[in-house]
């Protein structure tokens, strides 16, 4: 035993071929020693064995996690799972049925179930084999830390379809993990189509499988504004229609459905710009009825609409960051309205003046609620001098803006367009997999200020029928790019260690009830394209 970060090619396709053997049909064949596990993402730190552990689908959770409800229920999550072979049935276990493993031990130092950025998600994973039992121990700092043990200790697990048993491969396990970044999220656009929340807590659980922290919830867009706002009831007017809205409740049980999975949700309201849709119900933010965005910069009564739509969100949104957007502003609306630029002349501001007054009033709402603000790169690049310190940036629109950005001093979080963009379908998984957030920064100093980074899934031409294929399996790629060590998962042999163990990745979400589309097809989301092997398409 000993720890296995190996690259040896044959070593490793003859692991390949052995391992997907005895994981997915159960075969007593035992997978070469060096090769890199079928957990993902990566875990930092891990070494295993050769022997076979069969759980008990009695498993009970011991220790200080048993105390929390965070955990009980990702426990509970975690048996739904595993044990999904007819053991609701009760005709698989017999009063003669030995098991190796009958409790789950979870320790947990900090009951705390305070849920911000750069929360504790470090974990230890012990799954040892005394004589006659096994032990399998989850250590964690926080519950959020014990959640992503019994994610990894889930992938572990596997039915054998000969003994119909789950088992454990390659014990004894130990696994010493934690997150590369702190920030690890998924943009979810619905304005462009309105996704069901039924379907966004169903994205929001499959980002829980590939340790995805935050989603970012792209609300509202100048298409539709689907969301209430008690303060301003008339703005769910810009919905598509009656029954494509979210209630105050509807948003409550998004939030609360994510924390109970280690996710923090990020929402966000675009200005100036991208906020036509405000108008249907409140057509005052209007510069004009035929000039109808970015919102009009000249009355005060803008900037009320925003600050009510703000106090109310507040309410729902414990998450520190909030996304004020601020890209692809188009200020001819406020040019060419006569009122609106001679508010301008009178207050001696170009347009410029008054896309950077905006922006920056609204920082300053969001930093009074005592949220941090993030915008899109375009702020940074027009004012970078102007924006308050604690400001995040986005980067959306290329490469190299990250690094412009922390030798600012100020945080940064990846998303550039040509490799994380999910609307992007003819990007391939290796193009998404070998992107880094640190590209072109050295200094250990700086590169602490890239908080992490995000995969985008915009909705233009996604909807309920096509999202979760579109999203997975490559915000997989982009998933263990934010939490595995780097020097782990890249190098001539990365992709050739990534593609077998992306693929068998896809084919657990697919068991789980994901449609994770087939991982080498070159546009993203097609389906297979003939009879096969879920491990081979």
């Amino acid at each position: 035993m000993g720890w296995c970060f190996c690259y040896k090619p044959t070593l490793l396709i003859i692991a390949f071929i052995t391992f997907f053997i005895s994981q997915s049909f159960a075969a007593k064949i035992s997978q070469p020693h060096h090769s890199l596990p079928f957990i993902w993402p990566l875990p930092a730190k891990f070494s295993f064995g050769n022997e076979t552990l069969s759980v008990d689908p009695a498993l009970s959770l011991t220790g200080t996690g048993a105390n929390s409800p965070i955990v009980k229920a990702g426990f509970d999550r975690f048996k739904g799972i595993v044990f999904s072979n007819g053991y609701s049935f009760g005709f698989v276990r017999t009063a003669k049925t030995v098991y190796d493993v009958n409790k789950l031990n979870v320790v947990v130092r900090n009951n705390s179930e305070e849920l911000q950025l750069g929360v504790d998600e470090s974990y230890s994973l012990f799954i040892t084999k005394a004589v006659g039992s096994g032990k399998v121990t989850i250590e964690a700092n926080t519950v959020f830390g014990a959640l992503r043990g019994l994610e990894t200790f889930s992938q572990l697990c596997s039915f054998d379809y000969s003994s119909k048993k789950v088992q454990i491969y390659k014990a004894p396990w130990s696994i010493r993990d934690q997150p590369r970044f702190p920030f690890r999220g998924l943009m979810l656009d619905t304005s462009r189509h309105y996704l069901p929340v039924n379907v966004i807590k169903q994205i929001i659980e499959s980002m829980s499988y590939a340790k995805l922290n935050v989603l970012h919830w792209h609300i509202v867009d100048e298409q539709s504004f689907p969301l209430e706002v008690p303060s301003y009831p008339n703005l769910w007017k810009g919905s598509y229609s009656k029954w494509e809205r979210y209630t105050v409740e509807d948003a409550y049980e998004i939030v609360n459905f994510a924390k109970l999975r280690g996710i923090n949700v990020m929402a966000e309201v675009d200005v100036p710009g991208h906020a036509k849709s405000w108008g249907i119900g409140y057509p005052d933010v209007w510069p004009s009825p035929s000039c109808k965005t970015p919102l009009d910069v000249s009355k005060e009564y803008t900037f009320d609409v925003l600050s009510g739509i703000m106090t109310d969100m507040r309410k729902i949104f414990p998450f520190e960051l909030f996304h004020l957007g601020g890209d692809e502003v188009n200020t001819d609306c406020w040019t060419n309205t006569s009122r609106v630029n001679k508010w301008l002349q009178d207050h001696n501001m170009t347009a410029n003046d008054a896309y950077e007054y905006f922006v920056l009033k609204a920082q300053h709402m969001a930093l009074s609620k005592n949220w941090t603000p993030v915008n899109w790169e375009e702020t940074f690049n027009t004012f970078p001098t102007k924006l308050h310190p604690r400001t995040v940036i986005h980067n959306w629109l290329g490469s190299g803006v990250c690094p412009q950005v922390v030798a600012k001093g100020l945080r940064c979080i990846f998303s550039n367009q040509g490799v994380w963009y999910l609307d992007h379908v003819d990007v391939p998984w290796d193009i998404v997999y070998n992107a880094d957030p640190l590209e072109g920064i050295h200094e250990a100093s700086q590169q602490k200020l890239v908080i992490g980074g995000e995969v985008c899934m915009w909705g233009e031409v996604a909807d309920t029928s096509d999202v979760q294929q579109t999203i997975w399996p490559r915000a997989a790629a982009a998933a263990e790019r934010l939490w595995s060590p780097i020097q782990y998962t890249t190098g001539k042999n990365g992709n050739l260690t990534a593609l077998p163990r992306l693929q068998y990745f896809r084919c657990l979400l697919n068991r789980r009830g994901v449609p994770a589309a087939p991982v080498r097809n070159f546009y993203a989301r097609t389906p297979p394209t003939g009879p096969g092997s879920c491990f081979e398409q």
